[in-house]
């Protein structure tokens, strides 16, 4: 459940339903293998808010009577002027009630520390005391952690797509691999070393910040005034249950 992040925005896969992977699809990969029984639904859609998460994923997942849910919610809220962290984990943390009154384990991922990104390092105050309020919903119902804020790793410019808004691969794949380790579940990723920056003049630097802001900044606050999503017309890439095959395994892209 959840946002663009759960979607695997900015880690293309056209092999992939929807054209994306993303650390949800690695992270089933990791799960399915060695289990012909394993099935994996991916209700999230980019661009959704946390009510309109819990109203559109939360009764379709529960239907699905799943083991094990994953939800990231809140953080395009926390980017809008007037965001109350407070309120929003509020309205989550009757939710993973739900979830784990389901009988499902439930994976809860808080923000990442966004310090030096662009754009959203101004709402890193924010990010803090909501990712402080996660921690006590989950031990509440007894969840699980996806750390996040404390992955130093991301960090690395390398870990964030083009739109300096959305993980890329590198860092898709981190976060599979910090989720397994949260779970306790054993698995075959391997951490990847990003290569090495070039050293960049400034005035290189500063010409790549215009065409980003050109290319991505400006949409994304035309959107946020129009009160337009990225995700309007989209439907979740996996809405049932199913198997799920990832590059190189058995029945999947590359095998």
């Amino acid at each position: 459940m959840g946002d663009s992040f759960t979607e695997g925005i900015g880690d293309p896969e056209p092999h992939s339903p929807g054209g994306h992977r993303g650390w949800a699809d690695r992270l089933a990969e990791e799960l399915s293998r060695d289990r012909d029984d394993f099935r994996y639904a991916n209700l999230a859609i980019r661009g959704r808010l946390l009510t309109q998460i819990l109203a559109e994923q939360l009764e379709p997942a529960l239907a699905l009577k799943p083991d094990l849910i994953s939800i990231s919610a809140g953080g395009n809220d926390l980017i809008r002027p007037g965001s109350d962290p407070d309120a929003l984990a509020e309205k989550l943390d009757a939710a993973v009630g739900a979830m784990s009154a389901a009988g499902a384990t439930v994976l809860l991922f808080n923000g990442p520390d966004i310090r030096d990104t662009p754009v959203l390092g101004m709402v890193r105050g924010r990010v803090a005391i909501y990712n402080e309020n996660l921690r006590t919903v989950a031990a509440r119902h007894d969840a699980v952690i996806a750390d996040m804020w404390s992955l130093r790793a991301l960090t690395n410019p390398q870990m964030w797509s083009a739109d300096r808004l959305h993980f890329a691969p590198l860092g898709h794949h981190t976060i599979a691999i910090m989720a397994l380790d949260a779970l306790n579940v054993p698995h075959q990723l391997l951490p990847q070393r990003p290569e090495p920056l070039p050293t960049q003049k400034w005035q290189a630097a500063r010409a790549e910040d215009l065409v980003w802001a050109r290319e991505y900044l400006v949409p994304w606050v035309l959107r946020r005034l129009r009160h337009q999503s990225s995700g309007d017309g989209i439907s979740p890439k996996r809405p049932t249950p199913g198997p799920v095959f990832g590059p190189g395994m058995p029945g999947g892209a590359g095998a």
